[in-house]
């Protein structure tokens, strides 16, 4: 890795840190000196990066002391108890949790999106939710060309969203399933709720707490992330979020009804040519994205390009992307790219 920055991972050993640490090696990140923390309960683990093993330690004051840039993927909690001795001790804090995301003084940052925003932070900058960044990436083009009266999304999520608990939930259910055993649930739709379903050959239109009007925390994560993130507050999308048997890759089904007129052909066009965006759209030989051809891979993948014939400006397209790399650790890191890359022009 190239000389640059003091850069420390808090959450290094969980699912999220342990992509941020392949990305960072694959995008050849300028690291200097890399400190990795975790809770007491980690604390001592061995992990080996870019050929280099680095003990993981608990966290501490001490440990953000000259750190430039601090990724944190440990969770809400975790996150408010660091994040102001990170920002004192000077660094950078990229937060991955939804701890921050919608305070004022909090800039929420896509870098293909609203890159720029990012040098308003004061001390702290936020990764949206992985829904939420997989439905920007595909918005924002078609938002510059023909603007947006209104978005309906419907995702499909993989239980890689719950964690890694979620994912050997799922391997066991299927093994139960295909021996003929009963399935036992105690992850899903929301670990802390009175009730748990097997995911198993099965999908729950559940993902988080729901509130008082029959919409859950996940759903409101897009709609309020997705109008800040487009600094309109007024912008009319209307979610369902679903959680369906798959390990990674979340897909969203995404109706957008534009204020100019968009043609089919000018829609793939600009999603085409848009930043981190790959167009798969041929269903005359079947091709079009699928989870299980996109896990691991950074682009945010759009087909089923298509007009909406109930509504004079609509379109229908449907969106998958791996939600562990672009939904949060390669998000993290293009934010890191864009502040080195770009801070001096600051």
């Amino acid at each position: 890795m190239m000389q640059g920055l003091n850069v420390a991972i808090l959450g290094a050993t969980g699912m999220v840190g342990q992509e941020l640490l392949d990305i960072l090696v694959e995008r050849n990140f300028p690291i200097k000196n890399l400190t990795l923390l975790s809770s007491a309960r980690s604390a001592g683990t061995r992990v080996l990066v870019g050929g280099q093993e680095y003990a993981v330690q608990e966290a501490n004051p001490e440990a953000f002391e000259g750190i430039d840039i601090a990724f944190f993927a440990a969770g809400g909690q975790v996150s408010q108890a660091w994040v102001d001795v990170a920002v004192q001790a000077g660094a950078l804090v990229i937060d991955n949790t939804s701890a921050f995301r919608l305070r004022e003084d909090v800039p929420l940052i896509v870098p293909e999106v609203n890159g720029e925003e990012l040098f308003k932070h004061k001390g702290i900058v936020s990764n949206p939710n992985c829904s939420t960044i997989i439905l920007a990436m595909v918005l924002k083009p078609i938002l510059d060309r023909a603007g947006i009266k209104r978005v309906v999304v419907s995702t499909y999520q993989a239980v890689s969203g719950a964690g890694g608990r979620g994912m050997d939930e799922l391997r066991r259910q299927t093994e139960d399933y295909v021996a003929g055993r009963e399935l036992e649930a105690s992850i899903l739709p929301v670990a802390s709720a009175p009730k748990h379903y097997p995911i198993a050959f099965n999908v729950i239109p559940q993902i988080d707490v729901f509130d008082e009007e029959g919409y859950t925390k996940e759903e409101w994560k897009m709609v309020r992330e997705t109008q800040k993130l487009f600094q309109d507050p007024h912008m009319k999308i209307s979610p369902t979020t679903i959680r369906i048997p798959v390990m990674r890759s979340h897909s969203e089904s995404i109706n957008v009804e534009t204020v100019e007129p968009l043609s089919v052909e000018e829609c793939r066009d600009i999603l085409a040519q848009a930043p981190g965006v790959v167009v798969i759209d041929d269903i005359e030989n079947q091709e079009y994205p699928m989870p299980l051809f996109t896990s691991g891979k950074d682009p945010v993948y759009v087909g089923r390009i298509r007009k909406d014939l109930t509504v004079e400006h609509g379109l229908n397209l449907w969106v998958v992307g791996d939600q562990i790399r672009k939904g949060a650790a390669l998000n993290a890191v293009q934010i890191g790219e864009y502040f080195v890359q770009n801070r001096k022009t600051q």
